[in-house]
């Protein structure tokens, strides 16, 4: 009871309102994508715009941005068409060309960063835009209003063309032949993807989004099988585990990113498990 009488008291703060307004619409909209990704074993799209956001964040912070999402969210978009592009090339597969292009991007910033310093603080700087902001009293108003903004985009065109997601995703070579555009799907995941990294970002950090993408699709895999109720299944476990990982976060005084991702590594090992006793696996 008086647990319950604490968490009540730490929602009375807006910053705390806000930490949990956006963990629930990143949690929500990563999940989404995250199904399609996994089953089409494109998840690595999602850490190499990570990685990307993080270089485009540094260069925004050398060219004084007051909001550095204005560089951030177009060059990850651009990045993300590079990276389908890129890929679908016959010299430069699929894993070479995110491998190329993020990792690039990360030594870049990072080289920016040392070269071009704006604060007295790199490595403190560093930290936080890759792993996410120690205290969730960064997050304000404007961010919540784009975090809300972009993930109503992603949950609406994710409703709209929900089937033909789901046509691409499981064969798109029959797909292409009732006449779906797959390119344009493809291109839309992408674009979504990027997306929500950028929103994510000031919860969880660059490097930490690919986890709220892959852990929850993998967990409702290892219990159900089609694909609503798998999408179902990982969008449930993504908002309560965001859920959970926030309130231990403010109870210990954790990092906010790496305690959710934690909490999502173990509720995958407990769906595997669930798994093997049902025989579903």
């Amino acid at each position: 009871m008086n647990l319950l009488y604490t968490i009540c008291d730490y929602f009375s703060y807006p910053f705390v309102r806000y930490a949990f307004i956006v963990g629930v619409l990143v949690a929500l909209c990563a999940s989404l994508l995250g199904v399609p990704l996994v089953l089409r074993r494109f998840s690595y799209i999602g850490d190499g715009l990570s990685h990307v956001a993080f270089g485009a964040i540094a260069v925004a912070s050398i060219l004084k941005l007051t909001d550095t999402r204005i560089l951030v969210l177009p060059v990850t978009i651009l990045c993300a068409v590079l990276l389908l592009r890129t890929g679908q090339n016959t010299k430069i597969k699929g894993d070479a060309a995110v491998a190329m292009i993020s990792v690039g991007a990360l030594a870049l910033g990072y080289l920016l960063l040392n070269v071009f310093s704006v604060s007295t603080n790199l490595s403190g700087d560093v930290c936080t835009t890759l792993f996410g902001s120690y205290s969730i009293l960064t997050l304000k108003t404007g961010d919540v209003v784009f975090c809300a903004v972009l993930s109503l985009v992603v949950v609406v065109m994710f409703i709209i063309f929900y089937n033909k997601l789901f046509a691409v995703t499981f064969d798109e070579t029959f797909a292409r032949a009732t006449g779906i555009k797959t390119n344009v799907y493809n291109l839309m995941i992408a674009v979504l993807i990027a997306i929500v990294i950028v929103a994510a970002m000031d919860l969880v950090g660059s490097l930490l989004v690919s986890a709220l993408i892959i852990f929850p699709a993998l967990s409702a895999m290892r219990l159900f099988k089609s694909f609503r109720s798998v999408t179902i299944c990982s969008a449930v476990v993504s908002v309560a585990c965001a859920l959970t990982g926030l309130v231990i976060s403010i109870l210990n005084s954790t990092p906010v990113g790496s305690t959710i991702v934690a909490v999502d590594m173990l509720v995958f090992f407990l769906f595997c498990l669930i798994g093997k006793v049902s025989g579903k696996q």
